[in-house]
Formats: structure tokens, C-alpha cells, sequence
């Protein structure tokens, strides 16, 4: 055998020795051969009944016999050699290849070779016989046996199940790979990082810029005071090249910081748009979409970056410059100079302070807004069928004013000291040409020198003022990339989440309560039960009683406030959230598809999967004819409203959906609430479908065509179990209590 490594380093291949008679063969070499022969002769006593024959010898191309089939949940033995590799994996642990006589091949494989299994595990799904172990007790509901929602119990035997993984095998053997985690914050640093490279690369070209922007006030002066004195004309020639090369510089540099940070920004979206989808997604989980509107922070942030104030900032540290040089043409313009700058920047602290709240409560104004209008949206015919256009309207613009209010107050106070900085901008001209011109008489200046310095002061001063005025958009952009910031930083996607074998299906719940942050009202108090793999249960109980958010949560759409949902003995939180979408079906009371074909839905939109796969949901859900009668069959286009699909033609594939993949854990919330009675007729086998495939089922309903096929059923009031047992036995209990006249008035039973 030889080991495999996956993406680890390439193992140089062994020289292939020529053959040599056995009296050839060193004694380290037969020794090796002698333990290689025993360590899989134990092999296969433990995984078959036949022994292994042929031995290791040096024998060319000699064949290798049954190797154990290791696929996750078992292990047995296969007439033929095959491939041992984990689930999900495209590269086998260990392959077939010709046996070599290469001794150091030899000594450096049986190190490495699979630990068996212990012979006394119990076989796959099952738990080892104990005589001494106690049958585990069944959870009973007042109404019925007494024992009133007893905490989930775990015999000797579950317990000996639970150290060989739920699947027979023993702590040595491989259970788990790692997932690849999409490690938000990792994409966020090397966004930020390239972001950061970019803009020094750009501020160094604003630099040359700025010192390329001193040719025409140079070029002024000189006109002024030398070519006009001199009248020569080589000067005023080679002055006019120097300028239009330092202009074309100028030029060109600026258009190529430009596209820099136009690409900078593109990759930035590139590299964030992606994860702040995911990570919103899942913050969903709380009920609110809220954190979907950051993709439109994205978008704000991308035109910030290539918009004028992010390069009138950049060009602003650079006033020092232009400072300098009004300096030398005299002090005292320098002294202006600076004195203006000093009122700008108060200016510009004070347009700070005085817009920040405002324009923080317009951004929030507008995503209430922007949340209301997605829920308009969402429901556009029953506005229209009851003529609610009117207060659709009202809901929406109500926060949509108080949005507008807050920006025209924020805006009018970015208005009032824009105009001051254009004041002290234009005050500044003025105070530096009379200045300048007091000086030109006292003869420490000349007439190019004032015109000079006064060109030069504007430069220094535009930025600062261009500054002033984007303000509005720079603190937009920063609260935009706050909220990027901290979406992708606390994502819970960002922890590497263990890669378990395929769940058997096992659910338990144990004692979980539920108290939304909203409302501080107990939903669920205390629920606890358990299914073993295969099983199946209904959950009945009058509207209200918590029976939907139990149905969420045992899926991870809702994350209880105390207690534990575990699938095969681990709690969900701690699944790779990836294996566990693709693990388990869901089917929710409110049917939403996606725009796409029919296809793409029951394949969760996966390109992944095959044909095969696709179809057999379909035949699962016994929907294939219902979707053979389309037009375009499979490849029907489902509309955002769902057209052309019925209500009950919606749960079907929805049905379908949630079968898809042969998951070990099914929930379905009123799976046949608008089905008609061929399609309770398919809901019932699928159910019976699902249970000869293993598969663990929980259906909450309100009405009794389910409960025959089911075999446990839990009796839920006012979020507490007020019942729960066999099938039989709740049906018998509950018509007696019907008879009696005490059974209660809100179950839909049935005679």
C-alpha cells in the first residue's frame, strides 16, 4: 500500500529493485516483510471472516485481496480492492499500487497504516447490547403516563455508542477533516491591506502632482519679471516647454491615480461582496435582514473611493508646500496664508461636530425606510387585493420623512460653514493681493511675484475647502465601512468548524427555552425529547402554542436562549454550517422560491449535483408528475411571485427541495396546508419513503391525515409539551378524553 498524502508534499517514488531469489533477502528485509504480513493478516481477521491470503513477497504486480471500505459511518469488507476515503473527499487515503521491493517503502508505510476497529463495537447506527444497562425511558406527558417531561436519558449502551462516534468506530480511527472556514476577517485585512498600498502609491503620485501644479505660477512669474523685462524670446521658448511638460506630468499622473483607485475599489467590492452576503445571511438567523442593506454600504464606500473628496483629502496634507513657497516669495503672505488655513480646519471641526448626528440619523431613518419598502414589495398582491396601496404608502414614508428631515438639517448646517470656507478662501485672495500690492509700492516685491503667490495660496487653500464640502460623504463612507467593518469581524462563519461523518439522524432536545429580545415573552419553556434515527413525530397543538419557532430551531434558523438541540449527540452551533445545511431538509410554513428554474430549486441553486440526485428528490416527493406537466418540465422558470405555481404546486416542490440530497433530519411546518387530497396522498409517501431510508422526521400540523404516519406524537400548549408518546397511545388517550368530553377543545382531531 501506499499512502496517499492529499495536497501535502510529493513523496519522491521508490526505485523499483530487480527481483532476487528469497536467499537474496536481508534480514531487515525479512523482518519488515514478516511484520508487514502480520500487520495485515490482523487486518483482516478483524474487518472479514476470510483470512487474507498471499503474503507480502517481492512479486512483481501481485494482488492485493479485500480491503475494508471505510465511508464514514461504517466499515466492512468489499470483494474487490477499493478506494478507503473519507466522505465528501475526491482523493482516496490509501490506493492500490504495485508492491515494490524497496525496503525503505516498506519501513516507511507500516508506521502509518489504519488502526483497526475494536471487534466489539456495536455494528453501524446501533448501540452494544448491555444486559445490565436499563431501557431508556420514553418521555411522557401528563395526560398520559405520569412522568411529565423528563430531561432526555442516556443508557450504558448510548453511551459506549457515543465513544465510537455514533457509527462503531473506535477513538483511533479518522471521524473528522477540517473545513475550510471562509474566515471573514482574513478577507477583510487583505482588503484593507491592498487598500492601504494603493492609496500610498496614490499619494505619492499627489505629491508629484502638487510639485508639477508650482510650474504655471512659476511660469507666471517669470513672464513677469524677466521675459517681459529681457524680451527674449529663447527664454520665453524654454519657459513654455519646461511649463507644458510639468502640465502633461500633471496630466498624466492624475489620470493614473485615477484608475488606481477606480481598480482599488472594484477589488475591494470583489473581495467583500462575497462575505458580507454570507455573513449577513447568517445574522439573519436573529429574524431581522437588517444586515443585508451593508451590500449597499459596499456600494457607498466603492464611490467614496472614487469620488473628489477622497483626493482632495489626499491633496490636503500637501498645503504645507504651497505654504513654503508663499513664504520665500515674502513672509507676510506666508503669515496670511497660514492664518487662513487655521480658519478652515476650525471650520472644518466645527461642520464635523455640527452634522455628525444628523447624518447618523438619516442613515438609519433610511435603512428603516429601505426595510419597509422590501416588505412592500415582498407582499404587492395582497396590497393590492385589499386596496391597501394608501397605508403601504404611509408606512413607507413615515420613515422616509423623518430620513429627509434629518439630512435637510444635516445638509443646511454642511451648506452654512461650506460658505464659510468659501469666505475665508475668497477673504484670503483678496488680503494677499492687497498685501502683495502694499509691498510691490514699499518695493519688496514685483508684480509676477504677488500674482505668483497668490495662484500658488488658492492651491493650497482648494483642498481644504474641497474637504469641508465632501464631509457629508466622508462620514458616510466611515459609518459605511464601520458597519462593514464589524459585520465581517464578528461573524460566528469566522470559526473553523470540525467536519463530522454524515449524521444517523439522532435528535435530542434537552430542556430549551426561548425568550425573544423583543418582546421578553416565553415562547418555548422547557421542551424536551428525543428521536432516534428513522423516527418520526408530529407535533399538533393549538395556534400559538410555539409550535413553528420549535420547528426553526431545530434547523439553527433560531438559536434557543437556554439549552440544547443536538444532532447524533452534537449541538448544532457546533456543526460546520455547510454539512449541516446539506445534512438535513427543511420545509417552513411560509413557501418561498427562488427566481429560477424548477430544477435549480429542488437543487438548493447547487451546481454541484447531478441529474440523479434532482430526480430522486422529485420521486421522493412524488412530484415528478406534476412537473412532467409543464411546458418546459424541469427547466420551468419560476417567477419572483411564484408564478406559474399554485400554493399547493409551491409546498410540493418545496417538499421536494427539502428531501433533496437524502438528508438524515427532515422538519416540515404544515407540509400539507394547501394540498389537496393527491398531494396529501404523495406527502404520506414521501413520509413512509423517508422512514425506509433512515431518515428522522419531525411534521408539525394542524390536521389528522398526517398523524397515521408518523410514529410518535407531541401534544404542545402554550410552549410547554403537554403530552408526547407513541402514536397509538396518544390517539387511544385522546379519544377517550374526547368521550368523556375533557379532551381539549383546540387539537383538530379526528374521531
Amino acid at each position: 500500500m501506499v499512502l496517499d498524502e492529499g495536497d501535502g508534499p510529493a513523496r519522491p517514488s521508490a526505485r523499483v529493485l530487480p527481483l532476487r531469489r528469497p536467499g537474496d533477502i536481508s534480514e531487515v528485509e525479512a523482518a519488515l516483510m514478516a511484520s508487514m504480513n502480520a500487520a495485515i493478516a490482523e487486518l483482516q481477521a478483524l474487518s472479514s471472516p476470510d483470512p487474507l491470503p498471499g503474503t507480502v513477497t517481492p512479486a512483481p504486480q501481485q494482488a492485493r485481496p479485500a480491503a475494508p471500505v471505510f465511508d464514514g459511518s461504517r466499515l466492512a469488507a468489499s470483494p474487490d480492492p477499493v478506494d478507503i476515503r473519507f466522505e465528501r473527499e475526491d482523493r482516496p487515503l490509501l490506493r492500490e499500487a504495485p508492491l515494490l521491493d524497496a525496503a525503505p517503502l516498506l519501513a516507511q508505510t507500516l508506521p502509518t497504516a489504519v488502526s483497526p476497529p475494536s471487534m466489539d463495537r456495536a455494528a453501524p447506527g446501533t448501540a452494544k447490547a448491555s444486559p445490565s444497562a436499563p431501557p431508556a425511558p420514553v418521555l411522557e406527558g401528563p395526560v398520559l403516563e405520569g412522568k411529565a417531561g423528563g430531561s432526555p436519558t442516556i443508557t450504558r449502551a448510548e453511551a459506549a455508542e457515543a465513544e465510537t462516534g455514533g457509527s462503531g468506530r473506535t477513538a483511533g480511527t479518522p471521524l473528522h477533516q477540517k473545513s475550510g472556514a471562509p474566515n471573514f476577517r482574513s478577507a477583510l485585512a487583505t482588503a484593507i491591506a491592498e487598500t492601504r498600498r494603493s492609496l500610498l502609491v496614490v499619494f505619492g503620485f499627489t505629491i508629484a502632482i502638487n510639485v508639477f501644479v508650482l510650474a504655471i505660477p512659476i511660469y507666471l512669474f517669470q513672464i513677469s519679471d524677466r521675459v517681459l523685462t529681457s524680451r527674449s524670446t529663447d527664454t520665453l521658448a524654454m519657459l513654455t516647454v519646461i511649463t507644458v511638460g510639468a502640465i502633461v506630468g500633471q496630466v498624466l499622473l492624475d489620470i493614473l491615480r485615477r484608475r488606481i483607485l477606480m481598480r482599488t475599489a472594484a477589488s475591494i467590492e470583489v473581495r467583500l461582496g462575497a462575505p458580507i452576503l454570507s455573513a449577513a445571511a447568517r445574522s439573519a438567523l436573529g429574524g431581522s435582514g437588517r444586515d443585508y442593506q451593508i451590500l449597499g454600504d459596499l456600494a457607498h464606500l466603492r464611490s467614496f473611493i472614487t469620488g473628489g473628496t477622497l483626493l482632495s483629502m489626499l491633496d490636503a496634507p500637501l498645503a504645507p508646500i504651497f505654504l513654503l513657497a508663499v513664504w520665500f516669495v515674502h513672509p507676510h503672505l506666508g503669515v496670511i496664508v497660514a492664518v487662513s488655513i487655521a480658519l478652515l480646519l476650525v471650520v472644518a471641526i466645527l461642520n464635523k461636530r455640527a452634522t455628525a448626528a444628523p447624518f447618523a440619523e438619516a442613515n438609519a431613518y433610511t435603512t428603516m425606510a429601505n426595510l419597509n419598502l422590501e416588505a412592500l414589495s415582498r407582499n404587492s398582491q395582497i396590497i393590492n387585493a385589499l386596496g391597501m396601496i394608501p397605508e403601504a404608502v404611509r408606512m413607507w414614508g413615515r420613515e422616509n420623512a423623518k430620513s429627509l428631515s434629518a439630512q435637510a438639517l444635516a445638509q443646511d448646517r454642511n451648506v452654512l460653514f461650506s460658505g464659510l470656507s468659501k469666505a475665508v478662501r475668497l477673504g484670503t485672495q483678496v488680503t494677499l493681493l492687497g498685501w502683495g500690492a502694499m509691498l510691490a509700492l514699499e518695493g519688496h516685491l514685483t508684480g509676477g511675484m504677488v500674482i505668483a503667490s497668490s495662484i500658488i495660496a488658492s492651491r493650497a487653500l482648494a483642498p481644504v475647502e474641497g474637504t469641508i464640502e465632501g464631509w457629508r460623504t466622508y462620514i458616510q463612507s466611515k459609518s459605511a465601512f464601520g458597519r462593514i467593518s464589524n459585520l465581517l469581524r464578528t461573524s460566528p462563519l469566522n470559526l473553523e468548524r470540525l467536519r463530522l461523518p454524515t449524521p444517523l439522524g439522532r435528535l435530542d432536545v434537552d430542556r430549551i427555552l426561548f425568550v425573544p429580545a423583543q418582546t421578553k415573552k416565553v415562547i418555548l419553556n422547557g421542551l424536551s425529547f428525543r428521536l432516534a434515527p428513522g423516527e418520526s413525530m408530529a407535533i399538533i397543538g393549538s395556534s400559538g402554542a410555539g409550535k413553528s419557532t420549535l420547528g426553526k430551531m431545530l434547523v439553527g434558523s433560531i438559536i434557543p436562549t437556554a439549552g440544547n438541540i443536538r444532532l447524533d449527540l452534537m449541538d448544532l452551533k457546533n456543526w460546520d454550517a455547510r454539512q449541516f445545511g446539506e445534512s438535513i431538509g427543511y420545509l417552513p410554513q411560509d413557501i418561498q422560491l427562488f427566481p429560477a428554474s424548477i430544477k435549480a430549486n429542488i437543487a438548493r441553486m447547487r451546481e454541484d449535483v447531478t441529474d440523479e440526485m434532482i430526480f430522486e428528490a422529485a420521486a421522493l416527493a412524488d412530484v415528478h408528475a406534476l412537473i412532467a406537466s409543464f411546458p418546459q418540465g424541469y427547466e420551468t422558470i419560476i417567477g419572483s411571485d411564484g408564478a406559474p405555481l399554485s400554493g399547493g404546486q409551491k409546498q410540493r416542490i418545496g417538499l421536494a427541495r427539502a428531501f433533496f440530497g437524502n438528508p438524515k433530519l427532515v422538519v416540515l411546518d404544515e407540509p400539507n396546508s394547501n394540498l389537496d387530497t393527491a398531494g396529501e396522498q404523495a406527502l404520506a409517501q414521501a413520509l413512509l419513503a423517508a422512514k425506509k431510508k433512515g431518515t428522522t422526521v419531525v411534521a408539525i400540523t394542524q390536521r389528522t391525515a398526517l398523524l397515521r404516519c408518523v410514529d410518535k406524537i407531541m401534544i404542545m400548549k402554550d410552549g410547554t409539551v403537554q403530552a408526547i408518546g407513541e402514536r397509538q397511545k396518544i390517539l387511544k388517550a385522546l379519544a377517550e378524553q374526547k368521550k368523556a368530553g375533557t379532551a381539549p377543545k383546540d387539537l383538530l382531531l379526528a374521531d
